[in-house]
């Protein structure tokens, strides 16, 4: 439910075919789906007048709100998600009416709606950090503590997206757009708009102008970095492959006078990985960016990978000062001090930028929100200092630019410019006692949370995926080395240890009914925080309960037309399923195939058959033993939505029925 619209390709795992629309569109759902939110927005709220059911106003109101938000009037959002509620449209209106009124820094009033919603679903639990970070954006906002920055919004922005910001020859800024001057001639599927690519702004005239055709191509273009003397060039490119899964890659280029070489993928990069936003340090042997890796600590993740020789060695993850649980992307290096953002960090909403610095032993220091105006309820990322710009002001410290957003922007991501100035004198620290010597004791403390999905259906684990809640009475193993110490959890599902230091811990939680799972957390590279001798951190273990001889569909799982090979892009899914598996020795499963009513009964039959057989084999191939799977396949005989096969089964219909799905059998 908390998904939202995404820019800079987080997302981009959808097909790169283009849509060509030629029935003219003639109501508000039409044009919402055809991704024309400015046009469906008058169209909803006038078909929202006519409609006679509450049902079908909820659905519109929703539309009108979602309509508002992709176009960036949060502040027009609110009231059409409220209603949209009022009518009946269920918890998904209330959570986006909760998070609008975040982005559009309304905290108390967000407060409220996130308490709401939490009753609503009936687990306080998930949205106590949004409530947190609330409470948090409120008391900095009092404190009016933001005299630091000041900020202003350049003229080149657009309508279009323009985003990530990079400092360039002479006084030009390098950035990220999907204005209409894009390379290529189709659409961009995902979002409806051209493809992103390069752009340079001349800073003295305003002039724009696309970026070296031999960079900008027919795919999706994102932020970059550049060496010290412009001539080696790191940048994003995502482009699909024969199934039309994209994926994002880091790629280098080289600047032979006024001409760029044709880019290659930097060597250190695995297949299937997404990786993005990159930084170079200023002797160029250093890059940081950001990448979705399954051996990272959370979703996206900032690594460090150094150059020796002129070769690229193997990247690191940095450390938990860092990385969370949540998304840290946008890295962003000026000398020994790392700019970030963050969607997991006590922050005012959306993603922040943060700012950390390295120690001399390469740990980073525990992270510094830059507050407003700099962040705001909405996504802020892409900082960059830029030492060109003339300072007159002693009190200035630098100035830069970085991407908002935030409500008052031209498009839904638009550049802003800031200043940073000299903070006040912090207020004098009370006197120390000089007859005792004082001793700081930091402690690590590791909040663990056990926790069950909450259906919308409670018995139906193919039902929407309300939230979490606590699983009271779960056991936990922890294992530290060769040591091991078995808990059980409270009613609040919460176990809390004190870490060692430079130590890497491993949790498997179980409750009967459910599937075992694990977390891992480590305590390497963690700096201490001489400000804060007790530093908390969070895990969260997520246990599926056990329906027996259920069919549970597996998401993202297609075939190519009269195929049977398993795709890149049904890997992850099938990879997860794998790992269940494992940690669950003693369970066997059914995994079944199934088509749609469409075709004869008996090619159907073999078809799904050996696309069943497919799938197990695959997961024999990641370690499951062969004798705990049973391949199946049902052809046309098991569909899940019934309807007229010769004309009255939607597309939407022959999707739901094609299939690939297991059962717990024992």
């Amino acid at each position: 439910m908390k998904n939202k619209l995404l820019h800079f390709f987080i997302l981009i795992l959808s097909c790169t075919a283009a849509c060509t629309y030629i029935q003219p569109i003639k109501d508000g759902l039409t044009a919402f789906e055809r991704k024309q939110y400015v046009k469906a927005i008058p169209m909803l709220k006038n078909e929202y007048k006519k409609a006679k059911t509450k049902l079908d106003k909820g659905q519109l109101a929703f539309l009108t709100g979602e309509s508002y938000k992709l176009t960036n009037q949060s502040d027009k959002s609110i009231e059409w998600y409220r209603t949209a509620y009022d009518d009946g449209y269920g918890v998904d209106a209330l959570e986006e009416y909760a998070h609008a009124l975040k982005r559009t820094q309304q905290y108390q009033e967000a407060i409220l709606a996130f308490k709401e919603l939490g009753l609503e679903i009936g687990s306080p639990y998930e949205y106590r950090k949004d409530i947190q970070g609330c409470e948090i954006a409120l008391k900095w906002l009092e404190e009016g503590a933001y005299e630091e920055y000041t900020i202003e919004q350049p003229k080149f922005n657009s309508r279009a997206l323009d985003y990530s910001p990079s400092i360039y020859l002479g006084n030009a800024l390098l950035f990220v757009s999907d204005r209409e001057e894009s390379t290529g001639e189709e659409a961009y599927n995902w979002t409806g708009r051209d493809f992103m690519d390069l752009f340079l702004v001349d800073l003295n005239t305003g002039e724009i102008s696309p970026f070296d055709a031999t960079i900008n191509s027919p795919d999706n273009e994102g932020p970059a970095t550049f060496s010290r003397d412009f001539k080696e060039m790191i940048f994003t490119r995502c482009f699909g492959d024969e199934n039309n899964v994209a994926y994002c890659k880091l790629m280098s280029s080289t600047r032979e006078g006024d001409n760029w070489s044709p880019p290659m993928v930097l060597p250190f990069t695995e297949s299937e990985i997404n990786y993005m936003h990159p930084s170079l340090s200023e002797d160029g042997n250093t890059l940081y960016f950001a990448a979705e890796h399954p051996d990272g600590w959370g979703k996206y993740d900032i690594y460090a990978v150094n150059r020796i020789q002129g070769e690229w060695d193997e990247p690191r993850l940095l450390g938990r000062n860092v990385n969370t649980i949540g998304n840290e992307r946008f890295p962003y290096i000026d000398k020994d001090t790392l700019y970030f953002s963050s969607d997991f960090h006590n922050g005012m909403g959306g993603l922040d930028i943060f700012r950390t610095y390295k120690y001399k032993n390469d740990d980073w220091a525990p992270v510094f929100n830059l507050k407003a105006p700099i962040n705001s309820g909405a996504d802020d990322f892409g900082y960059v200092v830029d030492y060109r710009a003339p300072i007159v002001n002693p009190k200035v410290i630098h100035k830069g630019y970085f991407t908002s957003t935030r409500d008052d922007s031209k498009g839904n991501d638009d550049i802003y410019s800031f200043t940073r100035m000299v903070p006040p004198p912090p207020p004098p620290p009370p006197p120390k006692d000089t007859t005792k010597e004082e001793i700081v004791e930091h402690t690590l403390i590791l909040k663990g949370y056990v926790l069950e999905k909450i259906y919308q259906t409670p018995d139906n684990p193919n039902s929407k995926v309300l939230g979490r809640k606590p699983l009271a009475g779960a056991a936990v193993k922890i294992r530290l080395e060769d040591v091991e110490e078995d808990i059980r959890v409270g009613e609040d599902g919460l176990f809390e240890i004190i870490l060692e230091e430079d130590a890497v811990y491993k949790f498997v939680a179980s409750q009967e009914g459910y599937l075992n799972n694990d977390a891992k957390f480590s305590t390497k590279n963690i700096a201490k925080d001489p400000k804060n001798p007790t530093q908390e951190f969070l895990v969260e273990i997520e246990l599926d309960k056990i329906f027996k001889n259920r069919e549970i569909v597996l998401n993202n799982i297609y075939y190519d037309y009269n195929e049977s090979y398993i795709r890149n892009d049904a890997k992850p899914t099938l990879n997860e399923l794998a790992d269940i598996l494992l940690q669950n020795p003693a369970i066997k499963i059914e995994l079944a195939s199934h088509t749609d009513c469409r075709g004869k009964e008996k090619y159907n039959q073999e078809l799904s058959q050996r696309r069943a057989q497919s799938a197990v084999s695959y997961l024999v191939s990641t370690g499951v033993a062969a004798e705990r799977m049973t391949a199946r396949g049902y052809g046309k005989n098991a569909l899940l939505i019934e309807c007229d096969c010769n004309d009255g089964c939607t597309e939407e219909e022959h999707q739901a029925n094609r299939r690939t799905t297991f059962k717990i059998l024992e």
